[in-house]
């Protein structure tokens, strides 16, 4: 009464009631207004399979945002009251996988969808690392709590396919609408258990254009550095995300914005610290973006060399400057770069191999005499080095005619070509001189046809060219 009375003078008004987060808002069609046409036909049959078999099913996280945003998922996550083993025993093609969370992969032909037990609030007594990082936890619970242990209230939303409902525990429908982005549970605590929430949190409010709400987004630069303690392949695994999103760049942005680049991740220093490549760098996410969105393919390995390119040609310049040779100079560059990044990013081998090939194209265009040009076009990677070729033509790095001849090579037929290598040679600046006699070689000092023809640097192009 005291209390009240006081509240009443000083004009406090009363807290609102403590929403029960064991009891979910359930919206029907009407309120949610789901396309249950955007759903994917295995996902159906998933959650069907394990109701028909006395389990609850629903589909979760992503998937659910997706569809109240009206954008068929990419993928599917399905939630289940059933243990792993009780899961995999439904499926004739389902694997259990993982150690710090046992979830099961359940495939139809090429079609893979997560399937995870209902977790439970087990993290105080879960093994944890020296900094709070959760390491291992095979802890199973009721459906409300597994709804707390998900990320952003804009994840932790459940569908259920066969009653078309939807059971909300945080407020996540208010929060799409709102385009809010809220974490779960007090952030400090959520992002020491997964420091790569940092990064996630980013991710999704790029790709979204959603806002970070305030307490969410507090803690994020005074956290930052927790992100040095997680698995290498890990962080990779985010970013491929980030940078495949189809808002690679606008992500980017937001991890400038956040505090995250900075010291974190050598890639991001590179890529948003080099004014030089900056445009170079702008144009392939741009590209990468737009290929999302048209719904074609995007090489990791293309990406990867467009982002790191300009390194190279940093350390490539140094090397010749040193007096090496240039082919030999561009090796050791593309070691040196591939080397600092694999300590912070776990590049996969056929990635790293992709980047190589693409960097080393890159002198050979510049030999467009004899059969050269018709050997590059007979390389497996050739249209990926010639896709990066045009890049840097676009950004200024590199004379534009340089793409056009290759453009017109690429798509002529035999004669177009030959005329294109007669012009090549008689161009101003090139090789103009018709071939040396075999009796006198070192009159190649010119570089036709020689190592020599083939030193790109940053902004420039040899003298050959």
């Amino acid at each position: 009464m005291i209390k009240k009375f006081i509240r009443k003078i000083l004009g406090v008004k009363d807290k609102q009631p403590v929403r029960d987060l064991t009891e979910p808002v359930i919206l029907g069609p009407a309120e949610h207004g789901i396309d249950p046409r955007l759903l994917s036909s295995n996902a159906i049959r998933v959650t069907q399979t394990l109701q028909e078999a006395g389990f609850k099913a629903f589909v979760v996280g992503g998937a659910v945002r997706d569809l109240l945003l009206s954008v068929k998922p990419k993928d599917f996550d399905i939630a289940t009251d059933a243990t792993p083993e009780q899961v995999k025993r439904l499926f004739r093609r389902a694997f259990i996988i993982g150690k710090r969370f046992q979830i099961v992969h359940v495939m139809f032909g090429s079609d893979l969808l997560e399937v995870t037990t209902f977790r439970g609030a087990g993290e105080s007594n879960a093994p944890k690392d020296e900094h709070g990082r959760v390491l291992r936890d095979n802890n199973f619970g009721p459906q409300h709590e597994d709804a707390m242990r998900r990320d952003f209230t804009i994840n932790a939303m459940y569908y259920d396919p066969a009653t078309q409902v939807v059971l909300d525990y945080h407020g996540g429908i208010a929060d799409i609408r709102d385009k809010t982005l809220r974490i779960i549970g007090q952030p400090e605590a959520r992002y020491r258990e997964d420091p790569v929430r940092l990064l996630r949190v980013v991710r999704f409010a790029a790709r979204l254009g959603f806002t970070i709400e305030p307490h969410t987004r507090e803690p994020i630069p005074i956290m930052a550095p927790l992100i040095n303690n997680v698995p290498a392949a890990r962080v990779f695994d985010e970013m491929l995300k980030l940078l495949m999103s189809g808002h690679a760049l606008a992500c980017l942005q937001q991890l400038r914005k956040e505090g995250l680049h900075h010291g974190l991740l050598p890639l991001l220093d590179v890529v948003l610290e080099q004014p030089i490549g900056m445009k170079f760098v702008t144009l392939a996410l741009e590209s990468t973006d737009n290929r999302v969105k048209a719904g074609k393919g995007v090489s990791p390995g293309f990406l990867f060399a467009s982002l790191l390119w300009h390194q190279v040609v940093e350390k490539w310049t140094a090397y010749r400057a040193a007096g090496e040779s240039p082919i030999p100079a561009l090796h050791l560059a593309a070691d040196d770069v591939l080397d600092s990044q694999t300590e912070k990013l776990a590049l996969q081998r056929k990635i790293g191999s992709d980047m190589r090939d693409i960097w080393s194209m890159q002198p050979r265009f510049e030999r467009r005499n004899g059969k050269a040009p018709y050997k590059l076009l007979e390389h497996p990677r050739f249209r990926a080095g010639y896709d990066f070729l045009l890049l840097r033509c676009e950004s200024g790095e590199i004379e534009m005619e340089i793409g056009e001849w290759w453009t017109a090579f690429y798509e002529g037929d035999a004669v177009e070509r030959e005329n294109l290598l007669t012009s090549a040679v008689a161009a101003p600046g090139g090789a103009k001189r018709k071939r040396a006699p075999r009796r006198a070689p070192r009159n190649r000092a010119n570089g036709e046809g020689g190592d020599n023809a083939a030193t790109t640097t940053s902004g420039s192009t040899s003298g050959d060219e």
